[in-house]
């Protein structure tokens, strides 16, 4: 069985340059663990594959194509492959996701 501790898990630098951790990387899907500090977000950006974003802490306004709306702990948020989607911490408090793209991007992301 192999585990991966996420507070283990190095950072890795992106171009949203917030906390973000690759904890699972392999041909079926990634799964990356960011951490939002208050008034971070993400650039908001276009992927190659279907995406879904699992809130584990705080409450993100997340934005998939027109619609962007505020999301409560322990919701669960699709975005579909080719639709605009960022994630914005617009509040007072630490914001954690868990992101997992399906299968692994094998063409870049479109950054708007």
């Amino acid at each position: 069985m192999k585990i991966n501790q996420v507070s283990k898990t190095s950072v890795k630098k992106t171009v949203h340059k917030i906390e973000t951790k690759l904890i699972y990387d392999n041909n079926s899907a990634q799964a990356s663990h960011l951490t939002l500090q208050p008034g971070e977000s993400l650039k908001p950006h276009i992927t190659p594959v279907d995406v879904f974003f699992y809130i584990l802490e705080g409450t993100p306004e997340i934005m998939v194509g027109d619609e962007k709306q505020v999301v409560e702990q322990d919701c669960l948020v699709e975005s579909p492959k080719d639709i605009p989607h960022c994630i914005y911490n617009n509040s007072d408090k630490v914001v954690r996701v868990l992101v997992v793209k399906a299968p692994k991007p094998t063409s870049k992301t479109i950054f708007l």
